[in-house]
């Protein structure tokens, strides 16, 4: 139930507050003066788009708010459009929420019927819909859902597999090619950069060898071993010193640089050098070379190629066991298609039994809205096949208004009041299980004289039973609700302001005058209405 609406900023509304009556509410007003508006807020908080245009000029944003008691719980919804940008926040008990959850929630909170909903009631999917919910088996409806899907997902991987094996089919001579080139170099994944590192060290450890070699080599002169050579001059110098003893620490010198001679030329024999790679700079140069000739001729990396040969044993193999797959998906789809096939059987037969009642149950409300008496509805079921050899019986709402007339779709021979009249005994056979708050918006339209008091007396039926907002041009109609509200336009300081304001006794019976067209036919029937004339 709808307790409470407050819209603030919105169009030419800038804040109005509405507390609404249990039963039935009454919007009235004169055509423009913003009825429509109030629920178009309503439909904006319950998750409809709404134009940045539509937040008041000067104002920063508009807001709609509202607080619903659904299953005994109240909940405070509230909803903001920020003319700047365009952007709306939802907040659902003053926690920042989302458009899924309030359309969510929305069945449970309004049921919008108005002169859209009439074209929507000429819809066959709504009128299917209408019946499906009459079965009262959703579980029928659901396991009829989820094989269908299931059908449907095997049918598109069939049509896939199908589909991949013909353009494998087409490339496998090529595809063999490929593999076969592939596997005479048998590439890994990063073999170049390893050989190229491999090439490198090898390079680099001759050349160190060359370069200690070549050192070593000249320890050794035409005049014999350079630590001999040293050592003479030692010797010779050492005599030198017996006559010029100055030259003493000279020998001793020479005698020290022998000796560092000495272990310079140890530690050359002794220096470790990384034993070269196995392979000889020939052989990778050669394997460098069979690679540069496999990536020139498939034109891919070294690394690409090996995903290529991946992906080329996948692909053949897929070819080889194609043909048993697709055998056991045909399996899987006429195993589905059987249940599918049985759980279409009881749901079309569920379709007639429970048509054949709503048709019944449509033709009471009808009559109660001033149908004749001999008013006929029923349903043309149309075998539709679904799926493969799957075959649903798809209803259609037929009628016969009056006898003697050929049954016809709603749309061949209902005029907009008869429309308007068989929504409203669709609505009330909808939600005779639940209470969301009903709102007609004139779905009065076309109607008038007797029948006028049929929709009255059924729209006070439905009242009773579920919480409604009635926008109405009727004063008869207006007569029966438990609060009025009236709608009207004014312009103060040279702008223009709706507003909607609950009525009082007096308020109520101007209101009437108004709607019956004022002067002494206005006053007589507000006093009929108001049962003090």
């Amino acid at each position: 139930m709808l307790e409470l609406l407050r819209i603030r900023h919105l169009a030419l509304i800038d804040d109005m507050e509405l507390e609404f009556a249990g039963r039935m509410n009454v919007l009235t007003g004169e055509t423009g003066a913003g009825k429509s508006f109030i629920l178009k807020a309503l439909n904006f908080l319950t998750g409809e788009k709404m134009r940045a245009d539509l937040v008041r000029a000067g104002e920063e944003k508009a807001q709609v708010e509202a607080i619903f008691l659904i299953d005994d719980e109240e909940y405070i919804i509230r909803r903001e459009l920020v003319a700047a940008t365009g952007r709306s926040r939802l907040y659902i008990n003053d926690k920042l929420s989302s458009q899924e959850t309030i359309r969510a929630l929305k069945p449970k909170m309004l049921v919008h019927t108005s002169q859209h909903g009439q074209q929507q009631l000429l819809q066959p999917a709504f009128q299917e819909k209408l019946l499906n919910g009459f079965i009262q088996r959703p579980e029928l409806l659901e396991k009829r859902n989820t094989i269908l899907k299931k059908l449907r997902d095997i049918a598109a991987q069939q049509v896939e597999l199908r589909e991949r094996a013909r353009s494998l089919e087409d490339k496998r001579d090529f595809l063999e090619f490929q593999q076969k080139e592939i596997a005479k170099v048998a590439p890994q994944a990063g073999e170049e950069d390893d050989l190229e590192a491999r090439k490198q060290e090898t390079r680099e450890q001759g050349l160190v060898q060359e370069a200690v070699d070549h050192t070593l080599a000249l320890f050794y002169t035409d005049s014999g071993a350079l630590d001999d050579v040293i050592s003479r001059l030692e010797n010779s110098l050492d005599s030198v010193c017996r006559y010029i003893p100055e030259y003493r620490p000279d020998v001793e010198r020479i005698l020290e640089f022998r000796h560092t001679l000495g272990e310079v030329e140890t530690r050359l024999r002794n220096q470790p050098i990384a034993r070269p790679s196995e392979d000889s700079i020939e052989e990778i140069e050669a394997r460098l070379y069979e690679l540069s000739q496999l990536k020139r001729k498939l034109n891919r990396s070294i690394d690409a190629i090996v995903n290529m040969q991946e992906e080329i044993e996948e692909n053949l193999s897929f070819l080889d066991t194609c043909k048993l797959d697709l055998i056991l998906l045909e399996k899987q789809e006429d195993e589905s298609r059987v249940i599918l096939q049985e759980v279409l059987q009881k749901i079309n037969k569920l379709r007639e039994k429970k048509g054949a009642e709503l048709c019944r149950a449509i033709e009471v409300e009808l009559k109660t809205l001033g149908f004749s008496e001999h008013v006929h509805v029923e349903f043309d079921f149309t075998p539709t096949e679904i799926y493969s050899e799957c075959f649903e019986h798809k209803a259609r709402l037929i009628w016969v208004p009056n006898p003697g007339q050929a049954p016809q779709p709603l749309d061949k021979i209902a005029s907009g009041g008869e429309l308007s009249r068989f929504l409203l005994a669709v609505v009330g056979l909808m939600n005779k299980d639940e209470t969301p708050t009903l709102i007609f918006d004139e779905v009065d339209a076309g109607i008038g004289g007797i029948t006028l008091n049929y929709v009255a007396d059924a729209l006070t039926m439905l009242a009773e039973r579920q919480q409604m907002l009635l926008i109405t041009h009727w004063p008869q109609l207006a007569a029966r609700a438990e609060k009025h509200f009236l709608v009207r336009k004014d312009v103060r300081s040279s702008a223009t302001f709706t507003s909607c304001d609950a009525l009082s006794e007096t308020g109520i019976r101007e209101e009437y005058e108004r709607m019956a067209g004022g002067g002494q036919q206005g006053e007589v029937l507000a006093r009929q209405l108001l049962g003090t004339g």
